[in-house]
């Protein structure tokens, strides 16, 4: 992976490909490598014809592991994003992140219109804008010395994709703690780019895809059979949804 710095801090990226760029956002506990490589979506899109440019967040893979609480939260990580394109003199791009990173793509889309040509939520639909609850019980287990320590099942979870990811726990805990800005329907209402939505059927963490879409205008929402929150990510159906998504707004 390349680097680069974002103010004061290292960011790992990947760079493939020709065509209209594409910006692949991860979700928590993730990285490019188990998020978009491992799922097969670099080597998907890059079949298509895209550009595919995607950044481990800070805190998270090879990226600059940080341990404050004012070191996260979903706008300093778009800032992340947008400085990526700067870099890389990307004028332009379509956005998709996945979780967590569909909300640093929402605050990007907000607050830098011109700069993203479309905008893809993936697991993470009406809970966008309704809140994760329950981010202490996960906090405090990243924290615990022992998976084993771990009895909250959601929060089990976590640490085990954190450890199957080796992540840094310290710095992953810092991050969901952090202060959460919040999404209000009226903010999701103001994107002005195309925007798809795509959740899982079964992903109790992002809620649905439809629900959230309705908020936004022109959205699309779709629904990808029989999958939850961890196994939509690199579901064939999810795949083909972006790729049409992507292939109606054409070359503009």
């Amino acid at each position: 992976m390349k680097a680069f710095h974002s103010d004061d801090v290292e960011i790992a990226y990947i760079d493939e490909g020709e065509g209209q760029p594409i910006l692949l956002i991860h979700g928590f506990a993730s990285n490019v490598q188990t998020n978009w490589v491992t799922t097969g979506w670099v080597g998907f899109l890059r079949g298509k014809g895209y550009r595919v440019i995607a950044l481990d967040n800070r805190g998270h893979g090879r990226s600059q592991k940080l341990y404050s609480l004012s070191d996260y939260s979903a706008p300093l990580m778009a800032m992340d994003a947008l400085r990526l394109l700067d870099h890389l003199r990307i004028a332009r791009a379509h956005a998709m992140g996945y979780s967590m990173g569909a909300r640093i793509t929402a605050f990007l889309a907000l607050a830098n219109p011109e700069r993203v040509r479309s905008a893809i939520f993936g697991g993470l639909g009406i809970n966008m804008v309704r809140g994760m609850a329950g981010t202490g019980p996960i906090a405090v287990a990243l924290e615990a010395a022992s998976i084993d320590e771990v009895t909250n099942q959601t929060a089990r979870t976590f640490r085990a994709f954190a450890e199957q990811t080796n992540s840094d726990l310290k710095a992953l805990a810092a991050c969901i703690r952090s202060s959460r800005d919040p999404l209000s329907r009226e903010d999701v209402a103001r994107i002005t780019c195309p925007v798809l939505v795509a959740v899982g059927e079964t992903d109790v963490v992002g809620g649905g895809a439809e629900a959230l879409a309705e908020l936004i205008p022109g959205a699309r929402g779709v629904t990808i059979p029989g999958r939850d929150h961890m196994k939509a990510v690199g579901d064939r159906f999810y795949k083909e949804a972006v790729a049409t998504f992507l292939a109606d707004l054409g070359e503009a």
